[in-house]
């Protein structure tokens, strides 16, 4: 078992990669600064003076038909893309209690200064997802509206390269025997290259070769501290098979 479409956008846009913006019949694309609120509405924090801004206009009475455009980057060399993320809907700027609102849910994804200084030197606008799809390689799937609402992102994407990285620097002769064990590899030497909140994608073969298979985790993990318990026996074997002596013994 795999994160859904719909979970793989909701990770992809909620704010931790570079996004784009794409308006409707408007010159383009732009870089925007962008987060998530709880329900997925995006957030965007645009500087009052910026071409975006102007693009936006936000005197107008009128709302602006947006896209966001997001690409997954992958973790480390050789690690399999996400795919691109593109969700519309209708952006409206942000006032008063709303603003303070927004900020504060955009601060939970990105605590940056600059949502200090919102409604003077920024902006936020924001905008329910209406249409959502995800691009692959070879493929694009429509995700609905509503599965997108009530997706979370992987509370593991964020910290993903780092993850990766302490299993290859600290780890690699437990993780390798652990994978051997536990999936039907022919040839070479197995690594990890993604880590998600259900499981592991793990490539092996000899030089040249992409095959992959997935080692999934026994149920989603909620949070890093629970990533770290359940990959305890893995990285530290002899600890997880020791047994505690009975007392008076």
């Amino acid at each position: 078992m795999g994160p859904s479409p719909a979970e793989i956008v909701r990770t992809l846009v909620a704010g931790r990669l570079p996004g784009l913006v794409h308006l409707a019949h408007r010159p383009g694309p732009f870089h925007v600064r962008h987060a998530t609120d709880p329900e997925g509405r995006v957030l965007m924090l645009v500087p009052v003076v910026s071409d975006l801004a102007a693009e936006l206009d936000p005197g107008a009475d009128d709302d602006v038909a947006v896209v966001l455009d997001v690409l997954d980057l992958p973790p480390a060399p050789g690690a399999p893309s996400l795919g691109r993320a593109w969700i519309s809907g209708w952006a409206a700027p942000l006032r008063g209690a709303e603003a303070r609102r927004g900020a504060a849910d955009f601060a939970a994804v990105d605590p940056t200064g600059d949502l200090l200084d919102v409604g003077t030197r920024f902006r936020l606008h924001r905008f329910e997802v209406v249409e959502a799809r995800l691009e692959g390689a070879d493929s694009v799937r429509r995700v609905d509206p509503g599965e997108y609402a009530a997706a979370e992102p992987d509370p593991l994407h964020a910290i993903e390269p780092e993850l990766l990285a302490d299993l290859t620097d600290h780890h690699e002769a437990q993780v390798t025997a652990y994978l051997r064990g536990h999936l039907d590899l022919a040839g070479g030497r197995p690594r990890v290259v993604r880590l998600d909140r259900y499981g592991l994608v793990v490539a092996y073969g000899g030089p040249g070769d992409r095959r992959r298979a997935r080692l999934a985790f026994p149920h989603p993990v909620a949070d890093p501290a629970e990533l770290s318990r359940l990959l305890h026996p893995m990285l530290c074997p002899r600890a997880a098979s020791a047994r505690p002596a009975a007392d008076g013994r």
